[in-house]
């Protein structure tokens, strides 16, 4: 493995304090993206009777923000690769405090989902440059990584479980745009830390440029939003319509074209002999179905607290406390279990773990109590921080230096149009036929999207086998004379 001796001691896998701030300074651009996905959730319906936006509006302004991070992240890491991590690092992070900005001066849905995009563009800069950052300061060392992504996602964590309550609290406050206010200083002090604490990456030294892949960006975008687009409007439109059924030939067409062209292509976006890695496919694929329920369940559970149980932005954001803030605990975890046992078992653990939560979710109607979703709202979230990391940990494992920031951002373009996908499907079940949504509506769609999500966990945990153990491998490589250590 990259970067890894198996004779190393336990104090000599402890992240420096150099380290340290790197993580810190690279954390700021996970904690900003993934701050401003859970307060805008706590904030759809105040962004809908405020601009009188429907459920497909709301589904939009969850969604143009997660198509415009999937499908330009891997351009970006590719930049990344060329120009330097920390460049387009910077990058990101300006860009999305002048699009947080634009958000918080729109005057109608349109502009609000342009400028939501525009967010999407600079956290497509941020996230897989900084996972490139951060594997660069670990030197590659196995266990150093772990550590290192075990409390970058923690942070990441942090802001999940303060968003809906920061939110409902500003919102409550101020009204929903003050939401967007909170992200303008934020991505200023990381500014000043990456510029302060962590260095200039050299990948591009030794490793040829590649060019951007244009016509792989185009055809990538245009799959991506035309599929979302359509299951967007399945519902209130029908299958038959020609939006829908248009949406879906070009999002087919455009699919088999992108791939086309990545096989052919000097310097492709997606490179995909990448996943002729075994380890590598099934950390992609677990990813898509770890983000695809995710996300589509917390949309679908920010309709059902507020238009269905009656809640304020305060209550449902003190109500998903629980479910954003159980992350914290097992992200922690994450990182000194990978460490010491491998990714698999974590991965494996992780989805049994979160489908337990999401079977909870089953049973809920339109007088279930809050205090009742506390269960499935510490499991969720317990699964999904112990298996992310390791997830993470495992694919960055497959890799060298010089490709890091683009197979972080295939796993995390993977995850993200998981995401916009799941927001559009579970979405689509909560609406009739002209596309409002009715409280039965709703509670139908929590039952449907929480026994899909189940099902497609239960896959995750299958496919998570498929991942390779280094911890095994390096326990069998120890020197005899270590071989009494406690296991």
């Amino acid at each position: 493995m990259f970067g890894m001796n198996p004779n190393l001691s336990p104090s000599e896998t402890h992240l420096s304090a150099r380290q340290m701030l790197v993580v810190a300074a690279t954390s700021v651009g996970f904690v900003v993206s993934q701050l401003d996905v859970s307060i805008v959730n706590v904030a759809l319906a105040s962004i809908g009777h405020d601009l009188d936006a429907g459920v497909a509006s709301l589904q939009w302004t969850v969604d143009s923000y997660a198509l415009a991070f999937a499908s330009l992240m891997l351009s970006a890491g590719a930049l990344g690769d060329r120009f330097g991590a920390r460049r387009m690092f910077l990058g990101g992070l300006a860009l999305f405090a002048l699009a947080s900005l634009a958000c918080a001066f729109s005057r109608d849905a349109p502009q609000l989902i342009a400028a939501r995009a525009l967010q999407g563009v600079g956290a497509a800069a941020m996230l897989p440059n900084s996972l490139a950052l951060l594997n660069a300061a670990c030197g590659h060392d196995r266990r150093l990584r772990a550590r290192a992504v075990g409390l970058w996602t923690a942070a990441g964590a942090v802001s999940i479980a303060a968003g809906p309550v920061v939110g409902g609290v500003l919102i409550a406050a101020f009204g929903w745009r003050s939401i967007f206010w909170v992200n303008v200083p934020i991505c200023a002090a990381g500014v000043l830390a990456t510029l302060a604490w962590v260095g200039k990456t050299r990948a591009q030294d030794a490793h040829p440029a590649r060019g951007i892949d244009l016509p792989g960006q185009a055809l990538a975008i245009v799959a991506l939003a035309a599929f979302v687009g359509a299951v967007i409007e399945l519902r209130p439109l029908g299958p038959a319509h020609p939006l829908v059924a248009g949406g879906l030939v070009l999002a087919l067409a455009a699919g088999g074209a992108f791939i086309a062209i990545e096989r052919t292509s000097r310097a492709p976006m997606l490179p995909l002999s990448l996943f002729g890695e075994r380890t590598f496919s099934a950390a992609v694929v677990f990813g898509i179905g770890v983000n695809l329920t995710y996300y589509g369940m917390v949309f679908v559970l920010s309709l059902y607290l507020q238009r269905v149980l009656g809640q304020t932005p305060l209550q449902t954001g003190l109500a998903f406390l629980p479910l954003t803030g159980g992350f914290l605990v097992s992200n922690l975890a994450s990182g000194p279990v990978v460490a010491r046992f491998g990714s698999r078992g974590p991965m494996i653990a992780g989805a049994l773990i979160d489908a337990a939560g999401f079977a909870a979710l089953v049973f809920v109607d339109a007088t279930t109590p809050t205090a009742a979703l506390l269960v499935p709202f510490l499991l969720i979230p317990s699964g999904m921080g112990l298996a992310v990391p390791a997830m993470t940990t495992a694919l960055l494992g497959t890799v060298g230096q010089q490709r890091a920031g683009t197979a972080s951002a295939v796993l995390n373009t993977a995850r993200q149009a998981a995401g916009a996908i799941g927001v559009a499907m579970f979405g689509a079940l909560t609406a009739h036929g002209d596309g409002a949504a009715s409280p039965q509506h709703i509670v139908d769609a929590v039952r449907w999207s929480a026994g899909i999500s189940v099902a497609l966990l239960l896959c995750a945990a299958l496919i998570a086998r498929h991942v390779r153990n280094p911890a095994n491998e390096m326990q069998r490589e120890r020197p005899l004379h270590r071989s009494g250590e406690a296991r």
